[in-house]
Parts: structure tokens; C-alpha cells; sequence
């Protein structure tokens, strides 16, 4: 049976002029259905009805008829956008050392963004202790001077420098990864989509596993946190969900989490996207909890609070001794209170750094060091130390595209690409054409 549950704005794929959608149930299954005028009628689904897509929203208002008109073509940032800044994106370099099937910056053979501008951009973008900048292109770390940007964005006042990398040069060069610790680098995003090699040379064209555990290795010789982001694609590492938990979790205090990102279709991509070939968030959550099993409890994944609850969920947890996960919430309601941009960037900064050594007793170092040590989170000082050295998180943002974009979703987003003076939505800057 059709049933109409909810009035919304998407773009056409094939010309991104605004148009009116509905979302459409279909027993438990919802799709976003849209009619161009001049394209005709599209469909993408975006639950698949392993959870009750009403609940997980939460009580969150539609957008009104004549609200936010440009959207999202004016957009940067408009007054009615909904959400402020968590993390900042910006760009540093359009050159990469791999050519992937999917990427969002259709990154390769460009080039390095002058220094100069780059500085610049830091200052204009920064608020000071505030701002957490992810360098982003491009491969950042094809850049020999990325030290001195993250020198310069602390200069600017950023409290925090986030680093998005394939991770080839951090297990290649060492020194490189000091330089870049020694620069004031918080933490680090590292594209991880699995557990074997036959998934990479799928997604990124060539053996990389072995590249990843040594990146992660220098890494946490440096005592810089990393947080393994893996795209999730049907028919490819949908699979690997649960080895790819096991795999974060053995590898904790250095590692610190898993940031899911099911596969969005823009910028280079193989195919125009057919259904099966997405993988909505409440179908990578059943993943997560029939593939993890007894490591992560069921209902201790919660809707993002900070941006729309369909884009994402996070999951807080301290990683045990026995490498187990004690949640630290759990949900017993549907998502209808809100977290600040501010009280988010807090959140996922603390749990993503790692404490700095010479702020630890030599005990709590010999404990960082060896994660099969035992603290006793029973004792408030037990507990207090454990989530400090060994916190984890998952988390997962689920990218939009041409063909399945809500604009309701869009006036949520909280992290942004600064370009040319101005902030955007994620998905509104990287929008592409599906046709």
C-alpha cells in the first residue's frame, strides 16, 4: 500500500532545479518520489524499514510552503539554515595518489591550492579555540608543506585540525607523520572500507590493506588518534561491516572509532545509481548489529542530534580489556532533543584525540600503551581513566545526492566547505548531476 508520510523539497537529478517530493511508504520501506517538470518522475529509496523511520526522525518540522525558495542553489550559509558550523572542510589540494571508482572530489590531477590562499582561507574561516578544520581535497598529504598549513590553522586560532587521508604516505614516511604532530595535528579521518585486499582493489584500484596498518602503526608511534572511515557499497564490503568493528576495536587506544559513510553517488562515480545499489542508514545499522553480534548491543546506536537524524547516528562506548564495548547510552526513545554545533564538535573531539602523553602519570601511559590492562570502570577514577584513554565511537553521516537530496535535511547540516568566503552545506557543494 502507497501511503504519503511526509512533505519535502529535493532537486531533479538531471537539471538540480528545486521541485517538490514526498516521502512514499511502502509497507515499511520509504522512498523519496519527485516529479520534474520537464525530466518527468524519479524515486530513490531511503529506509528500508529495519527500524520506524517516524521514531528515528523524531518530532522535526517539514519545511513550510515558500521556506528557504533558493535552496539550495544560493546557498552559503542562508538565515534560515537550521544548523551551525561543527567542522569546517576546506580543500587544499585537487592532486591524489590514487584514482578510486567513487570520489566525491573527483580528485586526481589537478593541483595544490597556493599556500598563500590556503592561510588566508584559515584566517577567514577560523573562530578562535573554536574551530575543528578538516584539510581536505585531494590527498592532502601529497603536499610537502602540509605541516605548515596545520601550523598556519593553529596560528589562525583553530582548535582543531583534522586530517582526511588515504593514509599512503603515513605508512610510507614516518618522519612525515612527527612533522605533522609536531605541527599540532589533533586527529586523523583515514579511509579504511575493509578488512582485505580484494575490497580495495574494487574501490581504489589497487592493494592497500597492508598500507592502512602501517599508516595507523606511525600514526600512534605519534600518539595521533585515528578514526577508520570506510565507504559501504552494495555487492562490495557490505559484508565486511562487522571484521571492519572487530578490526577498530583490536587495534584501540590508537585507533578511536569507525565513521561509516554508506556509499552517495556524486562527483566520479561508475554507474547512475539503481536502488540496490544504495544502502540506506537503517540497513547499515542492522548490519552493524547482526554482523558485530554480542560487541555492539542493540539500541546503543543513536540518531544524530546535531544534524538531521536520517543523515547519521553515533554510538559512545569505552573499549574494554578483553576487547569488548561498554556503551555508554542507549536509546530508549526516538531523537527529538538537539544538540548546539558547538556542544557536537566538543563531543567528537574528545573522543577522537588521543590525551597527550606528557599530560599523563607514567601510569596512565603504561596503561595507553598497553590496551589489555584492566581499569576498574566501577571506581569513578577507574571509569574516569578508561573513557579518557580508550574511547570509541560509531558514527556514520550518509552523504546525499541528485537523486535522493531532502532539503529538510539539508538546512540541518553542520559540516560545512569553505570556499570562496563563504560556508556551505556539504551536499549542496559537492552536488552533481545525475544525467
Amino acid at each position: 500500500m502507497r501511503k504519503v508520510l511526509r512533505q519535502t523539497y529535493s532537486v531533479c537529478p538531471i537539471c538540480l532545479q528545486r521541485i517538490p517530493a514526498e516521502h512514499i511508504a511502502y509497507g515499511r520501506e520509504v522512498h523519496l518520489e519527485k516529479k520534474c517538470p520537464q525530466h518527468g518522475d524519479f524515486s530513490s529509496v531511503i529506509w528500508r524499514g529495519f527500524r520506524d523511520s517516524e521514531l528515528w526522525r523524531g518530532d522535526l518540522p517539514v519545511i513550510a510552503a515558500g521556506e528557504n525558495e533558493n535552496c539550495p542553489h544560493a546557498c552559503g550559509l542562508c538565515p534560515e539554515h537550521k544548523q551551525g558550523t561543527c567542522c569546517v572542510l576546506l580543500e587544499v589540494t585537487k592532486r591524489c595518489n590514487l584514482h578510486c571508482s567513487f570520489c566525491f572530489a573527483e580528485a586526481g590531477t589537478g593541483e595544490d591550492i597556493p599556500f598563500e590562499t590556503v592561510r588566508k582561507r584559515l584566517f577567514a574561516l577560523a573562530v578562535p579555540g573554536k574551530t575543528l578544520v578538516q584539510l581536505s581535497g585531494g590527498e592532502p598529504t601529497v603536499r610537502d608543506d602540509l605541516p605548515q598549513i596545520i601550523n598556519a590553522a593553529k596560528e589562525a586560532g583553530c582548535q582543531y585540525v583534522q586530517l582526511n587521508t588515504n593514509g599512503i604516505r603515513l605508512a610510507d614516511d614516518a618522519g612525515f607523520v612527527q612533522k605533522l604532530a609536531e605541527a599540532g595535528l589533533s586527529f586523523v579521518f583515514l579511509q579504511f572500507d575493509g578488512t582485505n585486499d580484494g575490497i580495495y582493489r574494487k574501490l581504489r584500484n589497487q592493494d592497500l590493506f597492508g598500507i592502512k596498518q602501517k599508516a595507523i602503526e606511525n600514526c600512534a608511534r605519534y600518539n595521533l588518534g585515528v578514526t577508520l572511515v570506510p565507504t559501504i557499497v552494495p555487492h562490495i564490503n557490505t559484508q565486511n561491516i562487522g571484521d571492519i568493528i572487530r578490526f577498530a576495536v583490536s587495534r584501540a587506544p590508537a585507533v578511536r572509532g569507525v565513521h561509516f559513510q554508506p556509499v552517495s553517488y556524486f562527483g566520479r562515480i561508475p554507474t547512475m545509481p539503481s536502488d540496490s545499489q544504495r544502502f540506506t542508514l537503517d540497513e547499515l545499522i542492522e548490519a552493524i548489529e547482526e554482523q558485530a553480534g554480542n560487541l555492539v548491543l542493540r539500541d546503543s546506536l543513536q540518531p544524530s542530534r546535531c544534524d538531521h537524524p536520517m543523515c547519521g547516528f553515533h554510538g559512545d562506548y569505552i573499549v574494554m580489556h578483553d576487547q569488548t564495548l561498554h556503551p555508554l547510552h542507549k536509546v530508549t526513545t526516538g531523537c527529538c532533543e538537539t544538540t548546539t554545533a558547538d556542544q557536537n564538535r566538543e563531543f567528537v573531539a574528545r573522543k577522537w584525540q588521543r590525551p597527550k602523553i606528557e599530560e599523563t602519570s607514567a601510569e596512565t601511559v603504561s596503561k595507553l600503551e598497553n590496551p589489555c590492562t584492566e581499569d576498574n570502570i566501577e571506581t569513578l577514577d577507574g571509569f574516569l581513566r578508561r573513557v579518557r584513554s580508550h574511547s570509541f565511537t560509531l558514527t556514520a553521516m550518509a552523504f546525499q545526492d541528485a537523486g535522493n537530496i531532502d532539503l529538510e535535511r539539508l538546512r540541518r547540516c553542520s559540516l560545512h566547505v569553505f570556499d570562496d568566503g563563504r560556508f556551505f552545506p556539504f551536499c549542496a557543494y559537492y552536488l552533481t548531476k545525475q544525467g
